[in-house]
C-alpha cells in the first residue's frame, strides 16, 4: 500500500505519522524523514543569506507519476508494508513542513535505508522547483552537489 499525496494545503506531521503507525501496527520498523523549510541560504545560518519565503512549483501529473515510480522501486528493494509522501507545493515560510516520508516494514534496518532512499531521490529526481525569497530578491534553487552524491549511491 502507497499514499502519494502532492498539496497546497500545510499538513501535520504528527497527525500524519501517528495515522499511519496506526494503520501499521503490525509492522516491525517504521521510519519517518520530515524536510521543513530552512530561513536560510547556504550551508550554515552563520554564513547563510536570510530566506523569508520560498516557492515549489511541479510539474503537475509528471511528478505524481514519477513518485509513484519512485515508491515502486524502494519497494522492489525492501520489503515495505506501506508507504507515504506528502510533498507541498505553493508558497511556504521558514518553519513549515515541505515534505514527509514514511515507510514501514518488518525490520529497522530496511525501513532507515528505504527512507533514505526516498528522500535522497525525491531531492535529486522529482519534478520540484524552488524559489527562494530573500532580502536581496528571488532566485530558483540550484542542485546541490552533495544531493546529487547521495543519490548516485543508490544507482543499480
Amino acid at each position: 500500500m502507497a499514499t502519494i499525496r502532492v498539496q497546497r494545503e500545510a499538513f501535520d506531521p504528527g497527525a500524519e505519522i501517528n495515522s499511519f503507525c496506526a494503520r501499521n501496527s503490525t509492522s516491525g520498523g517504521i521510519a519517518t524523514f520530515i524536510g521543513q523549510m530552512r530561513d536560510f541560504r547556504g550551508e550554515s545560518r552563520a554564513t547563510g543569506e536570510t530566506v523569508s519565503a520560498m516557492t515549489l512549483e511541479h510539474y503537475p501529473g509528471m511528478a505524481e507519476g514519477q513518485l509513484s515510480e519512485l515508491v515502486k522501486e524502494a519497494s522492489g528493494r525492501w520489503p515495505l508494508d506501506d508507504t507515504l509522501v506528502i510533498h507541498r507545493i505553493g508558497s511556504l515560510m521558514p518553519g513549515e513542513p515541505i515534505v514527509l516520508a514514511a515507510v514501514a516494514t518488518a525490520h529497522r534496518g530496511d525501513a532507515f535505508t528505504a527512507c533514505a532512499f526516498l528522500m535522497d531521490w525525491l531531492k535529486t529526481r522529482a519534478p520540484f522547483w524552488k524559489k527562494e525569497a530573500t532580502e536581496t530578491g528571488a532566485s530558483w534553487v540550484e542542485a546541490r552537489e552533495a544531493d546529487e552524491d547521495q543519490a548516485a549511491k543508490w544507482t543499480r
